[in-house]
């Protein structure tokens, strides 16, 4: 089953991504792709953080990339104590998440992420 037909999934509408594990949806606002996490941008890497490194900007960069690719299907796991939702999407069969870390612009982390 695609993530279109799934009935436990949404239209995001109008993605806004801040950066390359964030993702914000009309419907449930800030949210955090599960499983990964992307490089901070500048100044978000508070001390005694452990930041993953790479280029930011670059990782941003691919996320708006694939979300612009098509219609962007989520699903709502949980919410974090920051109060954001927890959403594994899709574009098409393309899970954001593993297509983040397949690019090298993630790693998988807070989660069981499965990936093909």
């Amino acid at each position: 089953m695609s993530a279109s037909d799934d009935p436990d999934t949404f239209a995001c509408t109008a993605p806004y991504i801040h950066d390359g594990d964030n993702i914000r949806c009309q419907e449930t606002g800030r949210g955090r792709l599960y499983g990964i996490d992307a490089p901070e941008m500048p100044g978000a890497c508070r001390p005694g953080r452990r930041c993953t490194p790479g280029d930011p900007f670059a990782s941003r960069d691919h996320l708006r990339r694939l979300a612009a690719s098509g219609e962007v299907r989520c699903r709502k796991i949980e919410t974090d104590h920051y109060g954001r939702a927890i959403l594994q999407c899709w574009v098409g069969q393309t899970n954001l998440s593993c297509a983040q870390v397949e690019a090298g612009q993630a790693v998988k982390r807070y989660g069981d992420l499965k990936c093909p």
